[in-house]
């Protein structure tokens, strides 16, 4: 039996932990109580608030790297007990009377972003533009009087304020828009990061300009970096360069990938050493920024972040301006906010660079890419290092964090789901709840 779970809106956490979580009044969650300090909270149920509002179980979530600009307290209007997590999929729990793309118990995968599917943007494919889904201002500083971008699930108030996915429930709006159904075959692990991670990464990858004998730097080998070397990889670049600072990811991206690992610890001029493996030192045809605006940078600029003189560290982006040939392409699906210490826009203007960047456009790629999981060209589940359960999301973003036991990416398993693996033979439902 289901509990009637409407409740006032609003309500505060509750902090007994022997409530019973199935789908009555209350659920666990992952919640935010200030810098580094997260914890899995027993909240209220979400509930249908709009008539295309659908309400997830959710299977399977996982923690991003943006994620770490909220746990770090680098992204503002983040409040107490707010919950995150962007990166989610389940099983479809119960349905607006608006709805009618999906029904209960639907197997889908959740877009990052929110968009109404019929606003200007929507109309053709920019998605995470969508002008009508965000209630907050979003980041622009000097925004004028064009609405915000689409709201994203559990990323601050600026992006709407919207409960994310690390969680036993979730409500998802504009359900006729975003939810993606997938197939009972593949497993959780395989489609999970078509929520975010794979399809940005395809987006920065494409952006580029990347195809076959192209050859690509890639700045940052986190997750986003991980699958934008799998998918120039599948797209027949020829040389693929990564940076990064961690041994561990550079070892798995050289043996997985094929990349030309160098770490910018050793090497203090990555652009210099990359450009010297180029025909004429010419540069390479295209760079993709996935570090964002907490990359390492100089003291100058640490000083300036500190002080909230600078919104971001422009040390990757000025690698990736000095790595790329002329007429290439600068593609940025790390996050930037604010401005930016030596932004070295002479040198753009002389090599006549084309800057592609923003938030990624989910819903377009998303069948694409599940053609390409399906047919085993990407297999975007070997990055992930750590499966835990939701209960141990704080322990995870601690690992993620800190890069502890060489964590590449860390999955989370809410409640009595569990992560089937399909046998060959039979077509199996991932996620169904465990016996009880």
């Amino acid at each position: 039996m289901v509990l009637n779970h409407q409740k006032p809106h609003g309500s505060s956490l509750v902090t007994d932990q022997n409530f019973c979580c199935y789908r009555g009044l209350i659920m666990r969650a992952l919640t935010y109580h200030g810098a580094k300090d997260v914890k899995v909270d027993t909240v209220p149920d979400p509930i249908i608030e709009q008539q295309d509002d659908i309400i997830l179980r959710v299977t399977a979530t996982a923690i991003c790297g943006s994620d770490l600009h909220l746990y770090r307290g680098k992204i503002p209007t983040v409040e107490h007990g707010d919950i995150f997590g962007h990166e989610f999929m389940g099983i479809v729990e119960e349905t607006g009377s608006a709805v009618t793309s999906v029904q209960k118990g639907d197997r889908v995968v959740i877009p990052f972003v929110i968009a109404c599917g019929h606003c200007f943007f929507c109309d053709i494919d920019l998605f995470a533009a969508c002008e009508t889904t965000n209630t907050g201002r979003g980041a622009i500083m000097n925004k004028k009087s064009i609405p915000p971008g689409a709201a994203l699930f559990g990323f601050s108030h600026l992006y709407g304020g919207i409960p994310g996915g690390q969680a036993e429930y979730v409500r998802v709006p504009k359900a006729n828009t975003g939810p993606f159904k997938v197939p009972g075959t593949l497993s959780d692990e395989k489609v999970l990061f078509l929520s975010d991670i794979l399809p940005t990464a395809w987006q920065a990858v494409t952006n580029a300009g990347i195809g076959k004998g192209s050859s690509v730097a890639i700045y940052g080998a986190g997750p986003v970096g991980l699958m934008s070397a799998a998918c120039a990889k599948m797209l027949g670049a020829e040389k693929i360069f990564m940076v990064d600072h961690h041994p561990y990811r550079l070892a798995y991206a050289q043996e997985t990938y094929g990349v030309i690992p160098i770490n910018f610890d050793e090497d203090d001029d990555p652009a210099d050493t990359i450009i010297r493996q180029t025909p004429g030192m010419r540069g390479v045809d295209g760079v993709v920024d996935a570090v964002g605006f907490e990359a390492k940078g100089s003291t100058t600029e640490t000083i300036l972040a500190t002080l909230k003189l600078e919104g971001s560290s422009g040390k990757a982006l000025r690698q990736c301006i000095a790595a790329v040939r002329r007429g290439g392409v600068v593609s940025v699906p790390g996050v930037y906010a604010g401005f930016i210490h030596g932004f070295m826009f002479g040198d753009a203007f002389d090599k006549g660079l084309t800057f592609k960047m923003g938030q990624t456009h989910v819903h377009r790629f998303m069948p694409e890419l599940l053609e390409h999981i399906e047919a085993s060209r990407l297999e975007p589940e070997a990055i992930i290092t750590h499966r835990m359960s939701l209960e141990d999301a704080a322990k995870g973003y601690k690992l993620f964090d800190k890069k502890e036991e060489d964590c590449r990416k860390v999955i989370l398993t809410p409640g009595n789901n569990t992560i089937v693996v399909p046998d060959t033979d039979t077509e199996a439902l991932v996620g169904v709840p465990a016996a009880v």
